[in-house]
């Protein structure tokens, strides 16, 4: 922990919970805060886990440091099997290895040591109590999240990761004033690239755009190690790309891979800008190479998008293959599909199966993301009435979300508003005129065409 946190000494607490403090500080201080190794909105996975890399990990990803973390306590425990420390930091472990592998058949595993760990130990054991925080946020089950964070606070209010993880769960759930109050909770704990990190993205929500560029620009001059500038030049990158500018994108997540060449995240931001600049060929292997690393449905839905905007319809089709089983497999390991799934079949599958993905996503996690996935599979399914509700809903909070306003432009349009339309349709170009290789195109179109008609 850093000198200037205000907490309070580890020689005045017991012994047993100085060893915890010490676990979940490695497990999610600097360099892995929880949204960052789950998923969740904002942050990206290190493809290496936490720890540095190396041009040589890209082209070994097993031997990184959190597999042998791992290895090291299931050693351990063999001897030990009643250490509750190293159990939940096993779990800790476990659940960062499910967003690393994007293997989700780690998440019954973490509950299993968290369990355990929890049963040897019910009364202060912060450390698994964050653990089934990160897991239950892993699996989208943010009201439980929130419940373990609390009961986790309880225990050890000057923890500054358990107020991530408090933060976390808010903002999913769509508590977006109480979740600005955790993080400036987490800043006042420790103002570092995590905390940081998270006030960039409260600031994004609301469409202040300038604020995140500079927390995160100040996350990215905290950075404790190349965990820390993989996130912060990850989310510069994004945060330029989203407001139009992939040449700042691209300098951005160039300038990344220097520090984490291993980073799947980073290659699938300069493949996004390498997009947008005409570079189709270049995302292609970008992405390509991504998805050979780690399979992260994200990038895997991402590759098929920039193979069909290329016309490449067979290899797009594959892609999309491996999309559907990998969200089977999420379902089968206890994952709530929300946003991406109902997207997806909105987009390229089922409509109607849309519709269902998307209630069931926004019962457990409603968040913008899961208002506007709503509104499109209701558009799709022609409920257009209902889905311009969800649409207003996405747009509330004065997020600046190209990908919103052509949504909602679209449902506008069908519901004959054109000039409501075209005001959205203007203002999603003119926030990133490139902000998807396939819908982007569509709405340039459908501006021109609405432009047209009205002269």
């Amino acid at each position: 922990m850093s000198e200037h946190d205000p907490q309070p000494p580890t020689h005045r607490r017991p012994a047993h919970q100085r060893l915890r403090w010490a676990a979940l500080a490695t497990v999610l201080g600097v360099g892995f805060f929880l949204a960052g190794g789950l998923g969740l909105a904002p942050w990206p996975a290190s493809s290496t886990g936490h720890g540095t890399s190396s041009p040589a990990d890209a082209d070994h990803p097993d031997a990184d440091p959190l597999t042998a973390h791992i290895t090291g306590l299931q050693a351990h425990l063999r001897h030990n099997p009643e250490d509750t420390t190293a159990l939940a930091t096993l779990g800790l472990d476990y659940v960062q290895q499910a967003k690393t592998t994007a293997d989700p058949t780690y998440y019954p595993k973490a509950e299993a040591v968290l369990q355990r760990s929890l049963t040897l130990d019910t009364t202060d054991n912060f450390t698994a109590m964050g653990g089934m925080a990160a897991l239950e946020a892993g699996r989208h089950h943010f009201n439980q999240a929130l419940d373990w964070a609390r009961r986790a606070i309880a225990v050890n209010p000057y923890n500054s990761s358990l107020y991530g993880t408090l933060a976390d769960a808010y903002t999913q759930l769509g508590r977006y004033a109480e979740a600005a109050d955790a993080v400036q909770q987490m800043v006042d704990l420790r103002p570092g690239a995590p905390s940081l990190s998270r006030a960039s993205y409260i600031a994004e929500l609301r469409g202040d755009t300038a604020t995140a560029r500079t927390d995160m620009q100040r996350a990215l001059n905290d950075a404790a190690g190349p965990a820390d500038k993989e996130f912060a030049h990850y989310y510069l990158s994004e945060l330029a790309f989203n407001s139009g500018d992939p040449t700042t994108g691209l300098r951005e997540a160039e300038v990344g891979l220097r520090a984490a060449p291993a980073s799947t995240s980073l290659l699938q931001a300069k493949a996004r800008a390498e997009a947008a600049l005409g570079r189709g060929t270049a995302a292609i292997a970008d992405l390509t190479r991504a998805v050979q690393r780690v399979p992260q449905p994200e990038h895997i839905l991402q590759l098929g998008e920039t193979h069909q905007s290329l016309g490449r319809t067979r290899e797009a089709d594959q892609q999309y293959e491996i999309f559907r089983a990998e969200q089977k497999l999420f379902a089968a390991n206890g994952v709530t599909l929300d946003s991406d799934a109902a997207l997806f079949e909105a987009d390229h599958g089922d409509p109607a199966r849309a519709v269902t993905i998307a209630r069931q996503g926004l019962a457990s996690r409603p968040f913008l993301d899961s208002h506007d996935a709503l509104a499109w599979a209701l558009h799709t399914n022609g409920q257009d009435s209902e889905a311009l509700t969800e649409a207003d809903h996405a747009l509330a909070q004065g997020t600046r979300s190209a990908l919103f306003h052509y949504h909602r432009a679209m449902i506008q349009q069908s519901l004959g508003n054109p000039t409501a339309a075209r005001t959205d349709l203007t203002t999603a170009l003119a926030i990133n005129p490139h902000f998807n290789p396939l819908q982007a195109p569509l709405a340039h179109q459908a501006l021109a065409a609405l432009t047209k008609s009205s002269s």
